[in-house]
């Protein structure tokens, strides 16, 4: 066989459920392949969208999805969405075509370096040089993508070696197995979090993608110890526990920073420091932390460990809940009642353009307790972050790792392929929306009914709230806009404009109940971020 249908073996020995990208005059032994495979491709109309699709399938699955692009252009498409899975700790693998051999040593067409571009941002990444290492070279890329953390990988594939012969089997599927605690770290955790006044949890999107969501919910259930969560972990605990605290994350003073105020041992649970750096949370350097993941806390000067407990997350929180002592604290309590009474805030406001606080009440009130909200990064991304409450991990997914914009379409028809009895609600800027509309075309094609809203403000959001905030005025950040409506139905969806705030709601019900995918416009009125900086610069914590 040849070394391309040799390699197609292997993606199917891993049981990859889709790849996503586009064809290209050094990948097309691998197309041809694919016609005699059952893996499903996706054709896409930008490499960054199938890097996006990848992405989130993986952080949805745990699995690595395929992205795939040609030399040159095609794979420098394919940059951010793999820093972007890299960055977020989303397993994918990559696979560049490759110029051949023989003429990689010189200037030559389209060809550069795809091993060293690619290698800053996975975790490893090596160049098929001969058909015999195929195997090798899948199965470390597999194996390395989906072990913790998990992340991106890169396979750069010369075209001659894809056309030549070869002969070799997939080798087995093999995941490293979680690592049991050390009794001596559980006694010494235990005598910590019993000694504290205040102990917290930061649950992090670790939790997630351990697949210990239960764990943590048994662990705070039984020692109520109060627990926050970052951008990522959302629905690790129900913002109906008790002892949730909701988001943190803002990297100003906001309702939940009162409760880190008052820690004096803060739980560390799967928790990523891209997030939400300790220095926030941290900044006197005096918290007891106790570091509870599967792999070493990161050096930071902010982040000194009292514990560290190296394993299995969910075996450790069982373990810790029968010797961590049981404890109420009213204080917990009043800080919630604050955070959700400052949260309900404006939920049935009639103003148009609509505030940000009602369109996420409007979101909540549509989508269902496993339905899934994939935000695109800008200022709406800070309302969503900050006041959309979620029941279940995996159902409001947000990129703050390393944050990119045009992420939601693409990651919404991924999401949707995997689930298609799932609503998948893709919540954009104007800004973001744009940097990868096209691939509406890709989900008119393949059958993927998504709703995407528009929070339309004809401005980058987000960079002019900053700008307001450090200069009080702001520069290069406005922009215009096509009729959403008219692109919407030029790529065979259906477009909506909403007029009225009490509009919104019933557009989305009737979007999804449609079964066709929907672009939903609607003016959002941004004078509330000023406002919401300005309110938490008084901040008057209730404990």
């Amino acid at each position: 066989m040849r070394a391309a249908e040799l390699f197609v073996r292997c993606l199917e020995n891993e049981g990859v459920p889709f790849i996503f990208g586009l064809p290209g005059e050094e990948n097309l032994d691998i197309m041809d392949a694919l016609l005699d495979s059952d893996l499903k491709f996706i054709q896409t109309r930008h490499e960054q969208g199938a890097a996006f699709m990848c992405d989130v399938q993986g952080r949805l699955t745990g699995k690595a999805s395929v992205c795939l692009a040609t030399l040159g252009p095609g794979a420098t498409n394919l940059v951010t969405g793999v820093a972007d899975a890299n960055m977020d700790h989303a397993p994918v693998v990559a696979v560049t075509g490759q110029g051949g051999i023989s003429r990689l040593h010189k200037e030559s067409h389209q060809a550069m370096d795809l091993v060293a571009l690619f290698r800053p941002m996975t975790k490893y990444n090596a160049q098929v040089t001969t058909p015999q290492i195929i195997p090798e070279v899948v199965r470390k890329a597999f194996k390395v993508a989906q072990t913790e953390k998990f992340g991106a990988t890169h396979i750069d594939f010369p075209e001659d070696v894809a056309g030549s012969e070869a002969e070799g089997e997939p080798l087995p599927v093999q995941q490293p197995k979680d690592s049991e605690p050390l009794s001596s770290q559980l006694k010494r955790a235990t005598e910590v979090i019993n000694a504290a006044r205040f102990p917290l949890i930061i649950a992090g999107n670790g939790l997630i993608r351990n697949g210990a969501s239960d764990a943590l919910r048994r662990f705070v259930d039984k020692t109520h110890i109060p627990c926050a969560h970052t951008f990522m972990a959302k629905g690790v605990l129900p913002y109906t526990n008790e002892l949730s605290l909701l988001a943190v994350g803002l990297q100003t003073k906001d309702m939940v920073s009162c409760g880190l105020d008052r820690a004096d041992v803060v739980l560390c649970i799967g928790y990523d420091m891209v997030e939400y750096h300790p220095q926030t949370w941290n900044p006197g350097r005096d918290k007891k932390i106790i570091h509870i993941d599967r792999t070493p806390a990161e050096v930071d000067a902010h982040y000194t460990v009292t514990v560290g407990i190296e394993a299995g997350i969910c075996q450790t929180l069982d373990e810790l809940a029968e010797t961590v002592t049981c404890r109420e604290d009213e204080a917990v309590h009043t800080l919630r009642r604050a955070i959700l009474d400052e949260l309900s805030e404006l939920a049935d406001d009639r103003a148009f353009p609509m505030k940000p606080q009602r369109m996420i009440h409007d979101i909540r009130r549509v989508m269902g307790p496993n339905d899934i909200v994939i935000s695109d990064v800008g200022a709406h991304k800070m309302w969503i972050a900050r006041m959309y409450p979620a029941l279940e991990p995996n159902t409001c997914l947000i990129s703050n790792g390393f944050a990119s914009m045009g992420i939601a379409l693409p990651g919404a028809i991924g999401a949707k392929l995997l689930y298609p009895e799932r609503r998948i609600l893709a919540a954009c800027g104007d800004g973001g929306f744009l940097m990868n509309c096209q691939e509406m075309e890709t989900a008119t094609r393949v059958g993927a009914p998504v709703v995407c809203l528009i929070f339309n403000d004809g401005t980058y959001g987000m960079i002019k709230w900053k700008q307001e905030i450090h200069f009080g005025r702001s520069s290069h950040v406005d922009f215009g806009n096509p009729d959403f409506v008219l692109l919407a139905r030029s790529f065979d969806w259906e477009g909506v404009r909403i007029e009225a705030a009490d509009e919104l709601a019933p557009a989305m019900n009737t979007a999804f109940a449609s079964g066709r995918p929907t672009l939903i416009d609607c003016r959002v009125d941004y004078a509330e971020n000023l406002r919401l900086t300005e309110r938490l610069g008084k901040l008057v914590c209730p404990i």
